[in-house]
């Protein structure tokens, strides 16, 4: 009885680790499909992966040297993205970390980011997703720029 007890105990871990696995491989894929829609210049498919209330951020510097913070509509982003070519915005992507909470989650991806097959910049960004009733959209992303320490 207590090797049955065992088993079952093994089963609905691994379950439990296996739904988790599928959540986090669906938050990466939202992410994925916004990095693919960016490289192939594609704004249905960008904007599919935003929710309709989504923000976008960049932690910057001014002249001066102060810490400033830039918002970018999404239409902004979308048609700034769609005029470009394909394969002129490339960036490449690290999942450092996934969490999620019921509806809620969050992803770390440290960057290098390639315009017209040239380095850019790098840094990271911060997303954070909902699910909603067709899948996980991006509500807000901020991130950080800079063309130094990029290893």
């Amino acid at each position: 009885m207590k090797k049955l007890n065992l088993f079952l105990l093994c089963l609905v871990l691994s379950a439990s680790a296996l739904k988790a696995q599928s959540a986090t491989d669906s938050v990466k894929a939202t992410i994925d499909q916004m990095f693919r829609a960016m490289k192939n210049s594609d704004a249905s498919l960008l904007k599919d992966c935003f929710a309709d209330s989504a923000i976008l951020q960049t932690i910057a510097r001014s002249k001066e040297g102060q810490t400033i913070i830039r918002n970018e509509p999404i239409a902004g982003f979308i048609n700034s993205i769609s005029s470009m070519q394909k394969d002129a915005a490339d960036e490449r992507i690290v999942f450092d970390v996934v969490k999620i909470d019921g509806p809620l989650a969050i992803a770390w991806t440290p960057y290098q980011f390639y315009f017209n097959g040239k380095f850019s910049h790098c840094g990271v960004n911060s997303f954070q997703l909902v699910r909603m009733s067709n899948g996980w959209k991006i509500q807000y992303i901020i991130d950080t720029r800079r063309r130094t320490n990029c290893n």
